[in-house]
């Protein structure tokens, strides 16, 4: 994940009256320190562990550590972020992902399936059919998801190293706070990959490659890691961070899209394998 830089830290500020506050005794057994917990972040469920339990400003809060995550997305949260570690929230967590994966999959083909023809378009789209018979293969190729051929090089590992030692080398120094940040983009991308950013055509090619501990930034590269980019607006919108702190994460950001801009003939392939696959509604 991207540095939320919270550090641990809580803003709520904490006084001797909330302190000294009658907690409820039923809501302090709610979630427990160093228990499994499920835990929403932006629009998914993600395992985590509850590291500190805390009475504050009248209610319980929880610090948690979001599992497999870079410790800077560790934050406080509320328990109606948290979800008991069991089966029936397990199957809340996987109905997310995959509604998720079913929205991505929606909004790639609702601005042509949907929009009305003209009558023109329909009379062009009829002559177009009877004068050429083989046309519809022809527009089924087209309509296909062309397959990024893998394990990409660079992978997105490469990228992000590439880029961190343009920024020391530019700046003159060893960029901490960019090497974080780079960090957790590696951690996010290969967490959010199977979740959000894959065609449904894109997984059986998953499967087969990111296997064992093979992590999708090692397979993967500029094509995928850009869908990231476009996901993130809607993710950060729910990382507790001050104003100061996004905007100097924004910006950050950006200077790396630059980067990749300027290196795109690189980074991204000119042209894929030639693999497609089709969906049902494809096909004549």
């Amino acid at each position: 994940m991207v540095s939320s830089n919270s550090g641990g830290k809580d803003d709520s500020p904490r006084d001797g009256g909330d302190m000294g506050a009658d907690p409820s005794a039923s809501e302090s057994g709610l979630f427990s320190e160093g228990e499994k917990v499920y835990a929403y972040h932006g629009p998914l469920i993600y395992e985590a562990k509850v590291q500190k339990v805390e009475f504050r400003k009248g209610e319980w809060k929880y610090f948690v550590h979001y599992l497999g995550w870079n410790k800077n997305w560790d934050e406080w949260v509320i328990k109606d972020r948290l979800l008991k570690f069991n089966k029936e929230n397990a199957q809340k967590k996987k109905a997310l992902t995959d509604d998720q994966s079913t929205e991505k999959n929606t909004k790639s083909g609702r601005s042509t399936q949907n929009k009305p023809k003209s009558s023109n378009d329909a009379k062009a789209d009829k002559e177009d059919t009877k004068n050429t018979a083989t046309r519809g293969k022809k527009r089924k190729v087209q309509s296909g998801v062309e397959l990024v051929k893998l394990p990409r090089t660079p992978n997105v590992d490469n990228i992000l190293k590439k880029y961190l030692e343009y920024r020391t080398k530019k700046d003159n120094k060893i960029a901490e706070s960019i090497g974080e940040i780079l960090k957790g983009l590696r951690c996010y991308f290969d967490k959010a990959l199977p979740a959000m950013l894959l065609y449904k055509e894109e997984r059986k090619q998953y499967r087969e490659l990111v296997v064992d501990n093979v992590s999708p930034s090692t397979v993967y590269g500029a094509e995928h890691l850009l869908r990231l980019f476009v996901k993130l607006p809607e993710l950060l919108a729910y990382v507790n961070m001050d104003e100061d702190a996004s905007a100097k994460l924004q910006k950050k950001l950006f200077d790396f899209l630059k980067y990749l801009e300027k290196n795109q003939s690189s980074f991204f392939l000119s042209t894929y394998d030639g693999s497609k696959i089709y969906s049902d509604t494809d096909e004549e």
